[in-house]
């Protein structure tokens, strides 16, 4: 079956970096636009950034962008979420999601993706 595995976690003093890995079996990996969303304690969950089936093309929200790069390995199906200079306000649980077909513009839509993973902490403290 779909799964997703986020790792990468953890706690960091603001400014800071971290790299969240999400491995992902059960499915044909090339064939799918891939996503990371976050959900900060009592907020909704939100789109962070996602990439096109290829890696050609991506998309991030405009509170991340110019600090964190999303890349993927096609031969390891994994995705990566590099998080440089990070904010405490980027506390959250980060989730990978998955979305089925070969677009060249990969969605920001929740409602789009078709398989999640567990999620991993990222704190940042200040």
């Amino acid at each position: 079956q779909v799964q997703l595995v986020e790792s990468g976690g953890g706690l960091v003093q603001a400014g800071g970096s971290l790299r969240a890995s999400c491995a992902a079996s059960g499915f044909i990996f090339s064939s799918y636009a891939m996503g990371w969303f976050r959900q900060a304690p009592g907020k909704e969950r939100e789109f962070v950034a996602a990439i096109s089936w290829s890696g050609g093309t991506t998309n991030y929200a405009d509170s991340v962008k110019g600090r964190f790069t999303i890349s993927r390995d096609n031969a390891k199906n994994t995705v990566y979420l590099q998080m440089n200079g990070l904010k405490p306000e980027d506390t959250a649980v980060y989730y990978c999601a998955a979305k089925r077909g070969r677009t060249a513009t990969p969605s920001y839509r929740e409602d789009e993706y078709d398989a999640w993973g567990q999620g991993t902490q990222v704190s940042v403290s200040s």
